[in-house]
Parts: structure tokens; sequence; C-alpha cells
């Protein structure tokens, strides 16, 4: 089955998304400058959770760009990650209310780690899919940058019991990290 479709209800779904995320921002109720900077917490999460849908958005593109069909199980992955992803509105809002609790910035890390997981479930059932001479495994290889993204997730997590700042900083890296594009996969297409 060709991915046509499959991709159309992706991006239709991201971009619902991201429409809940801007939707839940809302508006200073006073129309001062503190007003505004009391709102800072909340559009920062909102950054910081655009840049990830729209990493996951770009990836997920590239992902079907060089991939030739689906099936059944690779249908089950995306939806898969498309549930973790659809749960990032939530816990942005959380977080950009309650930034410096334990719970919210849990909560947060959680949430980005299941979409890493999910991702990584996806590719690898898409590469299985194909043929040993598939473009997208050579250039996946050994996913060093998902295992990585993994870990700090992993780790931001752990440190948000101790130190809320420290599970920001490894979740920003992630982003950081991501957000410099990977060329081999264009090159591949």
């Amino acid at each position: 089955m060709k991915t046509s479709r499959l991709e159309a209800f992706s991006d239709g779904v991201l971009a619902i998304i991201i429409t809940i995320m801007v939707l839940e921002l809302g508006a200073p109720e006073e129309v001062t400058l503190n007003a505004l900077l009391v709102r800072l917490p909340v559009f920062v999460s909102y950054l910081f959770s655009f840049i990830y849908i729209g990493i996951y958005w770009n990836n997920h593109h590239h992902l079907f760009q060089i991939t030739q069909r689906v099936n059944g199980k690779i249908l089950w992955a995306n939806l898969h990650l498309l549930f973790w992803l659809s749960l990032i509105p939530f816990t942005t809002a959380w977080i950009g209310i309650n930034y410096n609790e334990k719970l919210p910035v849990i909560a947060y890390g959680v949430i980005l780690l299941f979409c890493a997981i999910a991702y990584f479930i996806l590719q690898a059932q898409i590469i299985k899919y194909h043929e040993d001479d598939f473009p997208l495994k050579r250039v996946v290889g050994s996913d060093r940058k998902g295992k990585i993204s993994i870990v700090c997730y992993s780790l931001g997590v752990a440190f948000s019991f101790i130190n809320t700042w420290i599970a920001l900083a490894l979740y920003a890296i992630v982003a950081i990290m991501w957000l410099v594009p990977d060329r081999r996969l264009e090159e591949s297409i």
C-alpha cells in the first residue's frame, strides 16, 4: 500500500496538535507589560513544543519520502507515534503554568520520551518491511541521535525528581540537537 493516506492523515493530526497548543496560550487579561511577562513561561513552553512538533513533522516527512510502501504494522506504529504526540498540548499547558514543579516537568519528559520511542519503533518497522538495500537502513545506521535523545529524556525525567532546571535543560538539548538537519536522508531521497 502507498504512503499518501498515512502522510495526509499524519499531517492533519500534527496541524491540529499545533492549533490546540496555540489556542491554549491565552492572552493576558490586563493590557500591561507585566501581565505579558507573567505569561512568558506559557509562551516558552509553547515555543519548545512547537519546535518538537516541527522536528517530528520534518523527520516524518523525510521518512515517508524515502518509504516505498506501508503495511498494517507501520500504520499502527504511526498511530502509536501520533498518540504520544497528541498528548504534547496537555503537558505543554501544564508545564507552562507550573514549570518549576516536579510533576509537570516529569509528565512533559515522559511524553517526550514516549514520542521518541514511538518514532524509533516506526522507523524500525519501516526498515524491517523493506529490502536489505533500503536507503533508510544505511542512512539511519545505528541511529545514534535517536538513542541519545531517548537517554537524554530518560535522564531528564530522573533529574526532575532532583532539579527541574536540569531536566528542562536536557529536554532543550534534544530539541537543539534535532534542529541541526541530517542531510544524509535528504540526499537519499
